[in-house]
Order: C-alpha cells, then structure tokens, then sequence
C-alpha cells in the first residue's frame, strides 16, 4: 500500500490526470466549433445541412437491400476537428512552453576578453620545465615574466 500511495502522490500522476481532464473539455469545445460552424459552412458549399451529411457515395450491397454508405464529408469533418485541435494546441500550450522553457534553461552569454587567458598549472609547470633546461619555448605568448 505505502508504494501506491507514493505512486499516486506523485507529482507526475497528478498532472496527468489534470492535463486529462483539462484535455476533454478543450475536445468539447472544439468539437462545438467544428460542428456548429466549420461543419455548415463547408457543407453549404456541397448544398447540405452539414458536413456529416456531404459526400455520401452509396455502394449497393451484393446481396441487395439497403445500399451501404461511404461517408467523405463524415470523414472530412473529422480531419478537421484534428487538425484544429492539433494547431491550437501548438500554438497555446506547446510554443509558449518551449519557449519558456528555452529562456529559462538558457545560459547568459560569458563575456568576451580581448586578453588572453592565464596560463593553467600545466603550463605553467611546462614553461618551468623548459626554463630549468634552457629552452625558451617560441610563440607561446603566456610565458613567465623573467625579470
């Protein structure tokens, strides 16, 4: 039990269930939008009531009887009831996330020196090395002063 109740407590569970819940209602009002105004505009343009009701191709049976119906307006509505759903969901939740996200984790720009940078203790240790051996090392311009 202790591990289902920390699983639920999760902070990951709970915002899956609110982003459910929050999806279904987003789906109905776009359902709405699709069906009482995009759906009897473009089935105005196929002279019916709705789009659900355009581009009915009826396909007779073998058998005889009532012919079965193919659907294109159905099938058109549907697309776009998703392609809908999908730009508003770009353009609200995942554009402004990314790019909150992106300045959030953005690191600030380091500042750029016109000095060259220090030498680092390896070479440092080298130019050591060089100077107890008498070589000077040519076109290195960190060098020790030897004054």
């Amino acid at each position: 039990m202790k591990g289902f109740r920390e699983f639920i407590l999760r902070g990951n569970v709970i915002d899956l269930a609110v982003a459910v819940v929050i999806g279904a209602a987003f789906t109905a009002i776009v359902t709405s939008l699709v069906t009482n105004i995009f759906t009897p505009i473009i089935g105005a343009l196929f002279n019916a009531s709705s789009l659900n009701k355009a581009l009915i191709v009826d396909i007779p049976k073998v058998s005889g009887g009532e012919p079965a119906h193919i659907m294109f307006g159905a099938f058109i509505a549907s697309v776009i009831n998703f392609v809908i759903i999908a730009a508003v969901v770009y353009f609200v939740f995942v554009l402004p996330i990314n790019s909150m996200l992106k300045r959030a984790f953005q690191k600030p720009a380091e500042p750029v020196s016109d000095t060259p940078a220090p030498p680092t203790e390896l070479d440092l240790l080298a130019q050591i090395r060089d100077l107890l051996e008498g070589r000077d090392k040519v076109g290195d311009t960190r060098i020790l002063n030897q004054d």
